[in-house]
């Protein structure tokens, strides 16, 4: 259990609500910060299950489609098993503080907290505002607008590639605060929009005027034309009444999420490299070098002979309700689903405590696992006709591991008795007598296959 529960359930709510003092998260030192992401992944998971339970009590139909919020979960591990892209900006943020030491504020002054808490909300804003405005940007930041639906699993739905160019923004905060300053307020931003993604909330009054909120995050999410390109703010949404870009919820356009061009997909991998392709492709058939460019650099609706950001008239003008992407699967398929996700989940939190003490060989080995049990499960949700070949490819993987590994995966797992081993063992077994009779329609016609 402490592997799951890192604080106490009242602190880890505060955490969630940036409801937090300097006084308990002053950092000397980047390396004395803890990981609050990490250790807020079993509030994720209990927050999940409480809007799904309130949502069914109040009547609401699909709070959370199975698919669609297990892709947003795997997306978000996927960015957690990625954490080895970051560095870069805290050296950055070292180095710019070092060259400015008459500029630098104490690593514990209130004053240096507060003013980081603004400065990093700040930078924030036009970190989500060019990844929605420049196209390379948007090829990382549309992961997380892929969802057709919104709810607490959405705001896990991210990308592995936006932490590149992310940081730069804050770099005009570094000769003034410490790094380890700015990392804390860094991960609270974030954590801070857990919250908001929810239709659960309607509205909490007066601090609608000054704190981002469910209500002002849905406009973001919608593709109405009026919520195109509105509401970036982080924590605060002042920052979005200062530049003209705010815009209020309309109960009279209910709104519609997901992209303007929907995905109609839950492959993971895909959902993350989908707009690099498309822009690929873009890249090369437009003539001209400033062109070419210009792709690159302009908005993701931007075309030659249009302006930066292209023509709204070019947004499909839709409204409430549309269809969503929604392969059907037997009622076994979601059981399944759910099982080894779950499953998948469990072993995953394990890996992320135990990590550090694993060889570089097994940690890679078992990044690729993941990756791979991932893409498993986005092609069974999406009901593809090679999905029971890969599962079942995946479930004999596992067991050959149980099988000629056992003891380094007891040790792994801190410990497992014997039953718990042979649970695992015949739960594997049983998956790969499920898949196996479907994989005969892997030699027969591709199309139209349905598990």
């Amino acid at each position: 259990m402490d592997v799951l529960v890192k604080t106490d359930a009242l602190t880890g709510i505060r955490r969630l609500l940036y409801l937090v003092s300097p006084n308990e998260t002053y950092a000397q030192y980047v390396s004395d910060i803890p990981d609050y992401f990490k250790e807020s992944i079993v509030f994720f998971v209990v927050a999940i299950i409480l809007e799904l339970a309130v949502g069914l009590l109040q009547g609401r139909e699909h709070v959370t489609r199975l698919a669609d919020g297990v892709t947003s979960i795997t997306a978000g591990m996927f960015m957690i098993l990625t954490a080895f892209l970051d560095g870069t900006d805290m050296l950055a943020f070292a180095w710019l503080h070092l060259q400015h030491p008459s500029l630098n504020l104490p690593w514990d002054s209130p004053l240096a907290w507060c003013v980081c808490l603004i400065g990093v909300d700040f930078g924030y804003y036009w970190v989500h505002r060019f990844g929605h405005e420049v196209n390379f940007m948007w090829a990382a930041h549309q992961v997380h607008h892929s969802s057709e639906d919104y709810n607490l699993t959405t705001a896990l739905r991210q990308s592995i590639t936006q932490r590149l160019t992310s940081w730069m923004f804050y770099l005009p905060l570094a000769p003034f605060i410490p790094p380890s300053t700015i990392l804390v307020h860094i991960q609270f931003n974030t954590l801070y929009q857990f919250w908001i993604h929810t239709e659960l909330i309607d509205s909490i009054g007066p601090l609608e005027y000054i704190l981002n909120t469910p209500s002002h995050h849905r406009v973001h999410h919608g593709r109405n034309r009026y919520c195109i390109d509105k509401n970036y703010g982080g924590t605060l949404i002042i920052f979005d009444r200062i530049f003209g870009t705010f815009e209020a919820e309309k109960k009279s356009d209910e709104v519609v999420y997901g992209l303007v061009h929907p995905l109609n997909s839950y492959n993971p991998i895909y959902i993350q490299i989908c707009h690099y392709q498309w822009m690929w492709h873009m890249f090369w058939e437009v003539d001209g070098i400033m062109n070419k460019l210009a792709v690159i650099w302009k908005g993701p609706g931007w075309e030659p002979g249009k302006p930066r950001m292209g023509l709204i008239e070019d947004i499909p003008d839709i409204h409430y309700p549309q269809p969503r992407y929604d392969p059907k699967l037997p009622i076994w398929g979601s059981v399944y689903t759910l099982a080894h996700t779950l499953l998948n989940m469990l072993v995953f939190s394990i890996y992320l405590d135990m990590v550090g003490g694993l060889s570089q060989w097994s940690a890679l080995v078992l990044m690729v696992y993941f990756i791979f049990s991932f893409t498993c499960v986005g092609a069974i949700c999406d009901n593809r006709w090679y999905a029971p070949l890969m599962e079942s490819l995946r479930c004999l993987a596992v067991l050959a591991m149980l099988s000629v590994s056992e003891d380094r995966i007891t040790m792994f797992m801190g410990g497992l008795d014997a039953v718990v081993f042979t649970g695992a063992r015949v739960l594997y077994l049983l998956s790969v007598f499920v898949w196996l009779p479907q994989c005969f329609h892997f030699f027969g016609p591709k199309k139209n296959k349905q598990l």
